[in-house]
C-alpha cells in the first residue's frame, strides 16, 4: 500500500464520519438498558465534586479521552491542532488517528506533531493498527519511532478486522499478532493498549491481552459509528448484517471490568457515547475513563475549540449531577452499585 493510496483513504475517512451515515441503524451500546438508582436523602455538596484522576500516572482533569481520530492528511492536521487545544485547556488525554501513513513516509509527519505541541503535557495516544503490527521487521523500533514522534505516554494498537475484512485494499490476517506483541511489550517503556473500532472487546480476549502485558483496554463497542459501514459506503456496496455486527459497550464494559480481579489495567469505555448520561453510565458500568471520537470530530469541524469545551464540560455537569442524586461523592461509590438494570425497578 502506498503513502499516496492511505492519504486518499483517510481523507475519505474523515469526509464520511462527518455524516450521519456510518452509525448503527438497529444495534445499540446497550445503556439504555440500565437506570441509575435515586437516592432521596443525598447528603452530597454538589460543588465538592472533584472528578479528577490518574491516567497512565498523569493527573487529568476529567475521566475522558479525546479518541484516536485522524492523521497523515493535509485537513487532518487543523483538526488535530483544534482536538490538541481543547484537550490541553480542559486537562484531558487524546488519542491521535492510526500512524501508518507516519511509517510509510515522513510527509505528514507535522499532522502527529501538531498535537503535542498543542496539548501541552497531557497524555497523548500514540496509534498503529494491527495490520501493521503483523508485517513489520521491527516492531518495537517501529513503536520508538511512532512515539517519539508525538511524545506519546500510551500507544494503541487498534484491532479492526471486520474493517480490513470489507476494505477492498484490507489485510485481515491478523496470524502472530499476540505472539509479536507478546515479545514486544516487555521491550518498552510506554504502555500498550488494545483498542477496537466498534465491534467491541470481549472478556476473552480481553484476558488473553492482560496476560502477555497490554495495559489498557478500549472496549470501543458498537452503538457510535460502525466500520464496516464506512467501508461499505466508501466503496459503494451494501451487507445490513455485518454492518451491524458486534457487541455492546454496555455488555463489554460490564463483562471486562471483572478482569480487574486479576490484573492491573486501564479499562476505556467507547462506543456510542454521545451525551452526559452515557457517559455517567460507561463510568458506572466499571470504566476507568470513557472516551468519544465522531461527535467531538463533527463538533469541532463546525463550531470550533469553544464548542467542543462547551460540550464535554457540560457532559461532565451531568456525571455529577447524577453522582448527587444518586448520593456518590467519588467513583469508588458510583461503581458500586448504582446502576441498575431495568428489570429490577419493575
Amino acid at each position: 500500500m502506498t503513502s499516496k493510496k492511505t492519504v486518499q483513504r483517510k481523507k475519505e475517512h474523515i469526509e464520511l464520519c462527518l455524516t450521519d451515515n456510518v452509525v448503527f441503524k438497529t444495534k445499540t451500546n446497550g445503556f439504555e438498558n440500565y437506570e441509575f438508582e435515586h437516592y432521596a436523602i443525598t447528603e452530597i455538596e454538589f460543588e465538592k465534586l472533584d472528578l479528577t484522576t490518574k491516567f497512565f500516572g498523569k493527573k487529568i482533569s476529567l475521566p475522558f479521552l479525546i479518541s484516536s481520530m485522524t492523521g497523515g492528511t493535509f485537513e487532518a492536521e487543523r483538526i488535530n491542532e483544534k482536538l490538541a487545544i481543547v484537550a490541553n485547556i480542559l486537562n484531558i488525554p487524546i488519542g491521535v488517528g492510526s500512524q501508518r501513513q507516519a511509517l510509510e513516509d515522513n510527509t505528514h509527519h507535522s499532522t502527529y506533531k501538531v498535537v503535542r505541541k498543542n496539548a501541552g503535557s497531557v497524555p497523548i495516544l500514540g496509534n498503529i493498527g494491527a495490520s501493521q503490527v503483523i508485517k513489520s521487521k521491527d516492531l518495537v523500533g517501529d513503536f520508538e519511532r511512532l512515539i517519539d514522534l508525538i511524545e506519546a505516554n500510551a500507544l494503541i494498537i487498534h484491532v479492526n478486522i471486520l474493517q480490513e475484512l470489507l476494505q477492498p485494499e484490507g489485510e485481515p490476517n491478523f496470524k502472530g499478532l499476540l505472539k509479536k506483541l507478546g515479545k514486544a511489550i516487555p521491550r518498552l517503556k510506554t504502555p500498550i493498549v488494545v483498542k477496537e473500532v466498534g465491534s467491541g472487546i470481549s472478556k476473552k480476549a480481553a484476558k488473553r491481552l492482560l496476560e502477555i502485558g497490554v495495559k489498557g483496554i478500549d472496549v470501543a463497542g458498537s452503538g457510535g459509528t460502525s466500520w464496516a459501514a464506512v467501508e461499505l459506503l466508501r466503496n459503494h456496496r451494501e451487507n445490513k448484517y455485518l454492518s451491524e455486527w458486534g457487541l455492546p459497550t454496555s455488555y463489554c464494559i460490564r463483562t471486562v471490568k471483572e478482569l480487574k480481579r486479576d490484573y492491573d489495567f486501564t479499562l476505556i469505555g467507547s462506543g456510542g457515547i454521545m451525551n452526559g448520561v452515557d457517559t455517567a453510565k460507561a463510568l458506572a458500568l466499571g470504566s476507568d475513563i470513557t472516551a468519544s471520537a465522531r461527535i467531538i470530530l463533527q463538533e469541532v469541524t463546525k463550531n470550533e475549540v469553544e464548542s467542543v469545551i462547551k460540550l464535554i464540560n457540560n457532559w461532565f455537569l451531568t456525571v455529577k449531577q447524577i453522582m448527587l442524586l444518586t448520593g456518590c461523592d467519588n467513583m469508588k461509590k458510583f461503581k458500586a452499585g448504582v446502576l441498575k438494570r431495568n428489570e429490577e425497578f419493575i
